[in-house]
């Protein structure tokens, strides 16, 4: 086998010969045991050069030279100054069979420390010297993981347990945004790692590093300063009243050695804390003094990670900025121009205080001249001095800054800042606001989705993009409210100009809360919270948090509107959405080569209904419901809302109804069962054998009657189904699929149509581009002649029916 230096380069070779007991072979165990020895070995011969290279590392970091005091001039205990590694190699070689946890036990065995005859003068600088080496060593391999902190905790651990000799080693990293603080309050831990002798390296839960006697006495020492050594743990009285164990705790702690990780500074970013020392032995002050030199060295390697860090975070900002630079400009002055002499249309024109007002009538150009329109009816121009070529400027840079994806541009923001302008006109919710909270949130709304590239968050981390690099949470919520504070820090977009510097301050807050608030994830997490608040209405409105959560509320409630939309609206706008959502898998499954979500799956657009209900349920109606119980002006989004729920419940029941049809898991065999199973039921309602045909004929006249109806529903797991229809169907399934996908279509025509047949009304039909007055008659014939025509390769349907037979439905 090679022996290996420190670098891993082969500097000789062992070899044993001829094993002389067990079978004679040597066996795995043999192999880990020889290489762990050989481990030794290689550190044995490389020390006298590795020692001259560690001096003039030592030379060039000012930081070791403190360690260099701090080591020679300590004078403890041979038995815990480390042995040349030369030294170990000797005394291990007659038992070559050993285990490296048998060479680390004779190494602190004390009979055998005793039987040195070297002087201890000597013993202890050569002791010394190898804990340097040792330590020079262990600082060369922390600066090799300093882009990764998770590996460098790894690697502080695993040399802490080895260094201590101790049966457990946490490692504690001080939150950064607290550093500077000097409140022990306000010192808490943003991440931990835990390491058990023998098992697996492991971080620690949040409850751990809030609830565990181990954290409370790192947060001691983190806020003291002050190193912490505890060699018997019952008898300790200082700090008894943080060591009291959990009903979950289960590890018996007999001692504790725990000191303070500093930066450069002096600040504490971390705590090293080692328990339970191997072999029934205590931590004495040479402990102290050589975890207090570690944690130099750990401190050294956190702080070159954070930088690191740091360095690649700048990276990926500047990254992003230059994509987006490289992609959108300022408005042009000739636009800005243009729109100045365009006069603004009055609001009732716009419809601009309605529930159901429609951008979709609108051009690009009135839809800005609409969103001043919103800033002049809360008269927020007059109020912050907003001059006009600034407003416009301003407004035609948000719209120029939103990429043409599908749902996600313009259109939407200006959508949803319609939405909010009616929730504090029309729903009551301006007494509620100040000045600076409404012209906040109108920002907000405009510039809520800047720059949106027409994928989620989860896809952002999933092509590891530089935005998932410069935000870990609400990745594209933070990047648009950084478009929106760089269009306003432009020069002559700055449409906040007059306000005082506090003022400027506080609409800004406004405008983070309220852009990060359209995060889902911030809403799931806050909507109990509010639910609680609404329940409980004394003064809700005054306090600033409540107030804050009121207003991210408002806006998810705006962000989400779309779905109380009119139906007509509501569908258009859903299909926009949903192939913004496709476009994303599409990606996904073809250049990230993963599986998209259902929502995202176009394979599964059918399903598109079902999934419509299921965000309204989850997401949609509970903050309606709760925005409605606030502030009953608000409830006709819940009503609007509740009212799409119904329509695409119907499409989905129709879908299901289609699915259950041509269904692959039914059998010719089970549709036959079925159709005799019918027989009965037909007699008992005092039918003859007429053909199912004739009986569709039936269900095309105009009288069915919501009660027959109801009747056939209760009766669905009872199918009339005629034989001869059965064939038909299954011969012609391929021409059934092409119809099917236009049923969603036409369900609405056809809903209208059946009302103007009920009311006996005269009505316009628009067949084959040809538009005529007909009769509620000629309305049956023509309608009977549709369903022919549109059908006749599926099969016959013949005219005339007996009028006192119960009429059926059939699924064309």
């Amino acid at each position: 086998m090679p022996l290996l230096n420190r670098d891993n380069i082969v500097i000789g070779v062992a070899q044993i010969i001829n094993k002389k007991n067990g079978t004679h072979e040597f066996t795995a165990k043999d192999i880990n045991v020889f290489r762990n020895y050989l481990t030794f070995c290689g550190l044995g011969l490389s020390n006298a050069q590795l020692f001259e290279l560690s001096i003039q590392e030592y030379k060039k970091n000012q930081k070791l030279i403190k360690l260099e005091s701090d080591v020679l001039n300590f004078h403890g205990r041979p038995e815990v100054a480390h042995r040349t590694i030369a030294q170990s190699s000797s005394s291990s070689s007659s038992s070559s069979s050993s285990s490296l946890q048998s060479i680390n036990d004779k190494i602190y065995d004390d009979e055998f420390v005793k039987s040195k005859n070297m002087s201890s003068k000597n013993e202890t600088k050569s002791s010394t010297e190898n804990l340097l080496l040792l330590l020079l060593n262990l600082a060369r391999n922390l600066f090799r993981e300093q882009n990764d902190l998770e590996r460098l905790v790894n690697k502080i651990t695993t040399e802490s347990q080895g260094l201590m000799q101790c049966a457990r080693c946490c490692i504690y990293i001080v939150d950064q945004s607290i550093l500077s603080s000097t409140k022990s309050e306000d010192v808490h831990f943003s991440k931990g790692f835990d390491m058990l002798y023998g098992e697996e390296f492991k971080g620690t839960t949040n409850d751990f590093l809030e609830n565990s006697r181990y954290a409370k006495i790192a947060h001691h020492v983190a806020t003291t300063m002050q190193t912490v050594n505890i060699n018997e743990i019952s008898n300790d009285q200082t700090l008894s009243h943080l060591l009291i164990s959990n009903d979950n705790d289960t590890f018996e702690l007999k001692n504790l050695l725990c000191v303070p990780i500093m930066d450069g500074d002096g600040h504490v970013i971390g705590v090293s804390q080692v328990m339970n020392k191997l072999h029934g032995r205590f931590f004495t002050e040479d402990d102290v003094a050589i975890i207090e030199a570690f944690s130099v060295f750990c401190g050294l390697g956190i702080h070159n990670t954070r930088q690191y860090e740091h360095v690649v975070r700048l990276t990926a900002k500047q990254n992003v900025a230059f994509e987006v630079l490289s992609y959108h400009a300022v408005a042009s002055e000739e636009d800005v121009q243009r729109m100045i002499h365009i006069s603004i249309p009055e609001a009732n024109q716009l419809r601009l205080y309605s529930w159901d007002f429609n951008d979709m009538i609108l051009t690009d150009d009135e839809t800005i001249l609409t969103s001043i329109r919103m800033f002049v009816e809360l008269d927020l121009l007059k109020t912050y001095r907003i001059p006009q070529d600034v407003m416009c400027r301003w407004m035609l840079s948000v719209k120029k800054n939103y990429r043409p994806v599908i749902y996600h541009n313009w259109r939407h923001a200006f959508n949803v800042a319609q939405t909010m302008f009616s929730m504090l006109t029309t729903g009551g919710m301006n007494p509620h606001m100040n000045d600076l909270e409404r012209i906040g949130l109108l920002i907000a709304c405009l510039s809520h989705d800047l720059d949106h590239r027409g994928t989620n968050n989860a896809f952002q981390a999933k092509a590891d993009a530089p935005l998932a690099k410069l935000y870990s949470t609400s990745t594209l919520e933070h990047h648009h409210f950084d478009q929106c504070i760089m269009i306003l820090q432009t020069e002559g977009n700055n449409i906040l100009q007059a306000l005082t510097p506090d003022d400027y301050k506080l609409v800004v807050h406004y405008i983070e809360s309220a852009i990060l608030s359209t995060d889902l994830a911030l809403y799931f997490r806050k909507r109990g919270e509010f639910q609680k608040l609404v329940e409980n209405p004394v003064e809700r409105w005054t306090d600033p948090t409540r107030k804050d959560l009121l207003r991210g509320m408002m806006m998810t409630a705006c962000d989400v509107a779309a779905i109380c939309k009119p139906w007509e609206m509501q569908q258009v706008i859903a299909k926009l959405v949903a192939s913004e959502f496709f476009q994303q898998g599409d990606i996904e499954r073809n250049q990230l080569h993963v599986e998209p979500i259902p929502m995202m799956d176009r394979d599964k657009k059918d399903e598109l209904p079902k999934m419509q209900i299921g965000f309204i349920d989850s997401i949609c109606l509970p903050v309606y419901r709760m925005l409605a119980d606030a502030e009953p002006g608000l409830s006709p989004l819940n009503e609007g809302c509740k009212r799409n729920r119904e329509n695409w419940e119907k499409l989905q029941q129709e879908h299901e109804k289609l699915q259950k049809l041509w269904s692959e898991s039914v059998s010719q065999e089970t549709l036959y069962k079925l159709f005799e199973a019918s027989k009965a039921n037909l007699q008992t309602k005092d039918l003859d054998s007429t053909s199912v045909n004739k009986l569709a004929n039936k269900s095309n006249n105009s009288e069915i009657s919501s009660k027959s109806i109801g009747d056939r529903e209760q009766q669905a797991t009872i199918p009339l189904i005629d034989p001869e229809l059965i064939k038909t169907i299954h011969c012609n399934k391929g021409a059934i699929d092409t119809v099917r996908g236009q049923i969603i279509e036409l369900r609405h025509d056809v809903d209208q149509l059946r009302n103007d047949m009920n009311t006996n009304q005269i009505k316009t039909l628009i067949f084959n581009g040809e538009v005529r007055r007909i009769s509620k008659s000629e309305i049956s014939n023509q309608n009977q002649t549709s369903v022919s025509h549109h059908h006749h390769h599926h099969h016959h349907v013949e005219q005339g029916a007996t009028k006192k037979r119960s009429s059926v439905c059939i699924i064309i």
